[in-house]
């Protein structure tokens, strides 16, 4: 008997975020099928009698392609599990979840979509840095900074580069000073206020401001690591205004 699949938003890494749906699902699945950006403590609330595979990818290292991720899914569903395939944030913003709930439906499988907190939403509300605010953003923009193959990006920077949205760039850590280059080539002003959140509302966290003109330089001081996402517009600039610490207390809680 056919199983069915579960494309589950593990949201951005701190597991009181995920949806009760979410942990339902994923303490009823008999094969987990998780990314690298899941955190541990979300994996180990897991049935544990489920099969777990493991299908993370990182910049440049794709050890599970991801036609081999569609084929374990495809594999797993027809040997009568049912699948949990966990994506970190939400599965139908940048995490190929349409792309593998179409290869499951042309196989005759049932698949269902279960929303998680995406990436800027958590980073959003952690910081306190709003995505909107009357009076700077009327508007958000969310935009990949990364390509296929590491293809060269070919961003529609004009429209981008409005003054009156927030930019949010996923996956850009490598591709920032190009970004920032493109933003402002198109009349994005260098002051523009940037902030980079790395692996938010985990214990890792780290968090830096800039500016549009210098952040590809801090970015590479800092040393950041992917997963970090750019949160770029005005809106940056109430962060300051509240004179949190970039290093913030969140560790406690973690403990």
């Amino acid at each position: 008997m056919t199983g069915k699949v579960s494309l589950i938003g593990a949201g951005p890494g701190d597991p009181e975020l995920l949806t009760r749906k979410a942990e339902r699902l994923l303490q009823e699945a008999t094969c987990v099928v998780y990314d690298r950006l899941v955190s541990d403590e979300i994996v180990a609330m897991a049935n544990p009698k489920a099969k777990m595979i493991f299908v993370g990818k990182m910049p440049q290292c794709h050890p599970v392609t991801q036609d081999r991720i569609n084929e374990i899914l495809v594999e797993e569903a027809q040997a009568g599990q049912r699948v949990a395939r966990l994506k970190g944030g939400d599965p139908l913003i940048f995490g190929r979840g349409s792309e593998e709930a179409a290869v499951l439906r042309a196989q005759g499988i049932p698949v269902e979509y279960v929303p998680g907190i995406t990436a800027a939403q958590g980073a959003s509300s952690i910081s306190g840095v709003p995505l909107t605010h009357r009076g700077l953003a009327t508007g958000v923009q969310y935009v990949t900074g990364h390509r296929q193959a590491d293809k060269k990006l070919d961003l529609d920077w004009k429209r981008l580069a409005n003054p009156d949205t927030t930019l949010v760039i996923y996956m850009g850590v490598a591709n920032i000073g190009q970004i920032a280059v493109g933003l402002m080539t198109e009349g994005l002003p260098g002051t523009t206020p940037v902030m980079a959140i790395s692996r938010a509302t985990t214990s890792q966290e780290r968090r830096m401001t800039s500016t549009l003109a210098k952040v590809a330089q801090d970015a590479r001081e800092a040393e950041l690591k992917a997963p970090t996402l750019f949160i770029i517009g005005q809106v940056v600039s109430l962060y300051e205004a509240q004179g949190l610490p970039l290093e913030d207390d969140r560790r406690e809680a973690h403990a």
